[in-house]
């Protein structure tokens, strides 16, 4: 068992959480069944990380480009989303769970945006696991909206161009303040970033499971953990073993 006295426990896991609807379709059951069975999932990557030790848990919830998907699918996504923080923010809140929300606010309509910026308000102060919930959340488009504040502020005469550093345009990431991920995860068995924490993931590493999301839990979670545990994170640099031949 995987705990926060483990060593090589990442700080910052990241998940892309994916096959809710082929989990549900290979049971022959309707796609709702499988977003159901994932936020119960959800939960459970929520408790297992506290267990762990892990101080940052992002889950990408609902990308940019899932408005695409049929208009019964996204009600019942938003609606999903909406019981979960009704339902848990309460819990979450007494176990010491600090919420954070990346993603496009300006274009949210009805009650979403509300119950998000309750969800962090009401959790502002807690110190416990830090749960990040990408809502609406494209990387470019996170890149793009960072860019064009940086280009507002050259115009405004607040910054000079030649004075634009990495750190700067990270200052203007709805990241900001949060450590790069040490992991993601994805689901599903497929291999890919799908416009998730494209700056952030620079130096994260990468564990694809072949399990759906709706199954992850304790043994998906340990199996991720252990890859973790065996890589060597060298930052572009040389491990301890390589240099010391090279030297």
């Amino acid at each position: 068992m995987i705990s926060g006295s483990t060593p090589n426990v990442p700080k910052h896991v990241a998940i892309i959480m994916d096959g809710n609807g082929r989990w549900a379709k290979e049971r022959g059951l309707p796609r709702t069944v499988g977003h159901t069975k994932g936020v119960e999932a959800v939960r459970r990557a929520v408790e297992l990380a506290g267990d762990y030790g892990i101080r940052y848990l992002t889950l990408f919830a609902f990308s940019s480009e899932n408005w695409s998907r049929p208009e019964a699918e996204v009600a019942d996504l938003l609606g999903l989303l909406r019981r979960f923080i009704r339902r848990d923010l309460a819990e979450l809140h007494k176990a010491n769970v600090r919420i954070k929300v990346i993603g496009d606010r300006e274009n949210l309509k009805g009650d979403i945006l509300p119950l998000l910026l309750e969800a962090e308000d009401t959790t502002r102060r807690n110190s416990g696991l830090t749960l990040i919930i990408a809502f609406n959340y494209g990387a470019r488009d996170e890149l793009t909206r960072a860019t064009r504040r940086l280009a507002a502020m050259i115009e405004a005469g607040e910054l000079a161009s030649r004075d634009i550093t990495e750190h700067q345009l990270a200052s203007q990431l709805d990241t900001f303040g949060i450590p790069d991920p040490d992991l993601i995860i994805r689901t599903s068995g497929e291999e890919r970033l799908s416009n998730f924490l494209l700056w952030q993931a620079a130096y994260a590493e990468f564990v694809f499971l072949s399990g759906y999301w709706p199954d992850f839990g304790r043994e998906m979670f340990d199996e991720a953990l252990r890859i973790f545990a065996g890589r060597n994170r060298r930052f572009g640099g040389l491990s301890e073993s390589t240099a010391a031949v090279v030297g």
